[in-house]
C-alpha cells in the first residue's frame, strides 16, 4: 500500500503552517465495536475470578440437640467460574460501564467438626454460588505517551443464592446449619469479587504500556499513531484522535504544515470507522521526497514487447534528430522523480495528486555508462478511485494532465511537444499499471465493508 503510495506520488507542494495538535486520525469505536471487546475481555475477567482465594473459615455453632460443634471449612478452591451474561455501555464523558449477571462460581473444600468435647469428624463439600452480578465503570485516558490507560471506579457485587453439598463422615452435622455456612461463603466471596475486578482491569495497563505506537513502514518512513489526547466517550461512541505522522526512520523531524480539523460521519451502523486526513498522507509525501524515495527508474524492458514505442536512440531520433547520430543504436533509461513534495488532496470519491517532477533521459553505453541527453521538467495531475476488492483495497489511478517542458538539453535544442506522445504511452502503461497492480497487494484482515472519501478525509468502515 505504501509503496503505492509512493509511485502514485510520483505522477501528480505544501504551504508551512504553525504546529497544532489536531489529529490526522481518528477512529470511532461504535457499541458494536465495544461487544466484540466485551467477548475478548470477558475471557481475562473469567480467568482473574478463578483466582479467588477463599479464606479459611472457622467457628462454633450450637446446633441441636448434641450442644455446641466447632467447625472448620479450609483448602477451598474455584473450580469453575460462568459469566454467561455481560453488557457495556457507554458513559458519556468517562468511559464504559461493565455489567455482569446470572454469573456463578463453583468451589470444594473440605469440612472438618469437633462435638460432645471428643468427637472429631471430617470430610468434603461442594459449593455452587449463583446469581452473582457485577458492574463497575471503566475509565478510559491516554498516559502521557499518547497510549490508553484504563481504571475502575464505583464497583459492586452481589452474591446471590449458594448450594452447598457435604459428602463423607457426620455431614449431616452441617446440614443442620446450612443456612450459617451459606452466609459465610457468600459474604468471603462476595468481598473479594470486586478488588479482582479491579485488578484485571488495572493489569491491561502494563500490557497497553507496551503497545507499539510507532511503526516501521518500511527503510524510509514509520507511523506514529499515539493519542493525542484522552478518548471522547459520548452516548453512542468512543472517539480516538491519534496522531498519524509518518517520519523518516531516526529522524523525527516535523512536517512543515499541521492537521486541519475534521470530523467522522455521524454514522454508527458499523463496528468501527477509520478516518485518515490529508495531513497523513500529505506527511508520507514529505517523508519520501525528503528521503529522496519518489523516484523511478524506466527501462526498455518495462515496455510491453508488442509496442512500436522502444527505449531507444532510434525511437526517440524520430524527433529529436541529433539524438540518432550523437549516439546511434543504443538503449534509453528514464529517470522519473519528484522536484519538490507532491500535493495529495481529497474529493467526494476520488484523491488527486498533483507532483512537480523531472525526466531525466540518458543513453546506455556499451560498458552500461549512462550517458545524459536531456531533462524535461512535469507538472502532473493523476486521480484515484480507491475501492474494495473482496479482502483488499485497491485503486484504479488515471492521469488528469502532464504538462512538459525543457529543462536541460545536452543534445542540442529540440521541440519538446513532439515528446508528449511518448512520455504520456509511457506513463500509462508502464506507471500507471505498475501503481493499479501495487494497490492490489494491500490486504485487509478485518472486513472493509465500505469506503468513503470526503473532503479532506478518507474513510474505512470495518464490520467484524
Amino acid at each position: 500500500m505504501f509503496l503505492s503510495v509512493r509511485l502514485l506520488l510520483l505522477l501528480a507542494v505544501l504551504a508551512p503552517v504553525t504546529s497544532t495538535t489536531n489529529p490526522g486520525v481518528k477512529v470511532k469505536l461504535t457499541q458494536k465495536g465495544l461487544e466484540y471487546g466485551r467477548q475478548l475481555g470477558m475471557i481475562q475477567i473469567q480467568q482473574k475470578l478463578k483466582t479467588i482465594k477463599v479464606p479459611d473459615i472457622s467457628g462454633s455453632q450450637k446446633v441441636s440437640p448434641i450442644g455446641k460443634v466447632q467447625y472448620s471449612l479450609t483448602n477451598m478452591h474455584i473450580v469453575n467460574v460462568g459469566l454467561p451474561k455481560s453488557g457495556l455501555g457507554l458513559v458519556p464523558g468517562t468511559g464504559v460501564r461493565l455489567s455482569i449477571g446470572n454469573a456463578f462460581i463453583s468451589l470444594n473444600g473440605n469440612w472438618r467438626v469437633k462435638y460432645l468435647r471428643f468427637i472429631k469428624d471430617h470430610g468434603s463439600f461442594d459449593l455452587k454460588v449463583s446469581g452473582l452480578t457485577i458492574g463497575t465503570t471503566i475509565i478510559i485516558q491516554s498516559d502521557e505517551t499518547g497510549r490508553p490507560r484504563v481504571s475502575s471506579t464505583n464497583c459492586a457485587a452481589t452474591v446471590g443464592g449458594a448450594d452447598i453439598k457435604f459428602h463423607g463422615g457426620a455431614s449431616w452435622l452441617y446440614n443442620l446449619f446450612r443456612n450459617f455456612i451459606d452466609k459465610a461463603l457468600r459474604s468471603a466471596l462476595q468481598k473479594q469479587i470486586c478488588p479482582l475486578v479491579v485488578d484485571a482491569i488495572s493489569d491491561l495497563n502494563p500490557q497497553l504500556k507496551t503497545l507499539n505506537v510507532l511503526a516501521k513502514v518500511d527503510q524510509y518512513a514509520e507511523i506514529e499513531y499515539s493519542m493525542v489526547s484522552s478518548p471522547t466517550v459520548s452516548k453512542s461512541s468512543i472517539d480516538f484522535g491519534l496522531k498519524g505522522v509518518f517520519y523518516n526512520i531516526g529522524k523525527h523531524q516535523e512536517p512543515p504544515f499541521s492537521p486541519a480539523v475534521f470530523s467522522l460521519p455521524p454514522q454508527i451502523n458499523n463496528m468501527l470507522y477509520v478516518g485518515m486526513s490529508t495531513f497523513t498522507i500529505n506527511s508520507a509525501a514529505f517523508v519520501y521526497n525528503s528521503a529522496g524515495a519518489l523516484s523511478l527508474y524506466i527501462t526498455d524492458d518495462m515496455i510491453p514487447a508488442g509496442s512500436p514505442i522502444r527505449l531507444n536512440t532510434r525511437t526517440f531520433g524520430a524527433f529529436i534528430p541529433q539524438l540518432s547520430k550523437l549516439f546511434p543504436g543504443l538503449m534509453m533509461k528514464l529517470l522519473v522523480k519528484t522536484a519538490k513534495t507532491p500535493v495529495i488532496s481529497f474529493q467526494p470519491n476520488n484523491v488527486t495528486v498533483q507532483a512537480s517532477g523531472t525526466v531525466t533521459a540518458y543513453a546506455i553505453q556499451p560498458n552500461a555508462t549512462l550517458s545524459p541527453l536531456f531533462v524535461l521538467n512535469l507538472e502532473t495531475s493523476v486521480s484515484t478511485r480507491v475501492f474494495v476488492s473482496g479482502m483488499r483495497v485497491a485503486g484504479a489511478v488515471t492521469l488528469n494532465k502532464m504538462d512538459v517542458t525543457l529543462g536541460t538539453s545536452y543534445v542540442g535544442a529540440f521541440q519538446v511537444k513532439s515528446l508528449d506522445n511518448i512520455l504520456q504511452m509511457v506513463v500509462k502503461i508502464v506507471v500507471i499499471p505498475k501503481l493499479n497492480g501495487e494497490f492490489m497487494h494491500f490486504k485487509m484482515n478485518s472486513a472493509v465493508i465500505h469506503l468513503q472519501i470526503r473532503e479532506a478525509q478518507f474513510v474505512m468502515l470495518f464490520t467484524s
